[in-house]
């Protein structure tokens, strides 16, 4: 499996776009978490990312074929990823792990990494603790459904 991060462009926007879309709504739909899922964004929202001057946005490339995505956003010293994700055909095989790995070696600079997640998915959940994220207190309860617990990394 030959991966890559590339760094998206305006041209991607759409693209991205269409697969922020896949990946999300299958947790759309359960969750009902209008005002925060990426699956409920519009392109206007991938473009303000691909050109923020404080983020990197990376297409995630398998193969020659763009099965996800990552953005990174600066802060002073901590840098926050949000979204990542993987086209539901491609989850499960170790792709997310290489791409936070990934992000983390580009960013050397950053003394901690920060993320949210759904508490109610255990499986991100498991993939962030494995990955050395750690549970803050920060929890936001997003509707009856839904449960956004924030994490955090200190390097």
């Amino acid at each position: 499996m030959n991966f890559i991060l590339e760094k998206a462009t305006i041209d991607d926007a759409h693209s991205i776009f269409e697969m922020q879309v896949k990946a999300f709504m299958p947790m759309l739909e359960k969750y009902r978490d209008f005002d925060t899922n990426p699956a409920n964004e519009t392109v206007d929202k991938v473009l303000t990312r691909i050109n923020n001057p404080n983020g990197d946005f990376y297409k995630i490339v398998i193969d020659d074929t763009i099965v996800g995505a990552i953005c990174v956003v600066r802060k002073e010293s901590s840098h926050w990823i949000s979204p990542m994700f993987i086209l539901p055909e491609f989850q499960g095989k170790g792709i997310a792990q290489k791409a936070i790995v990934s992000v983390e070696e580009k960013f050397m600079e950053a003394t901690s990494w920060e993320l949210a997640t759904i508490l109610e998915e255990t499986r991100n959940c498991h993939l962030y603790e494995k990955m050395g994220y750690v549970r803050t207190n920060v929890i936001k309860k997003l509707n009856e459904h839904t449960t956004l617990i924030y994490y955090r990394k200190k390097i």
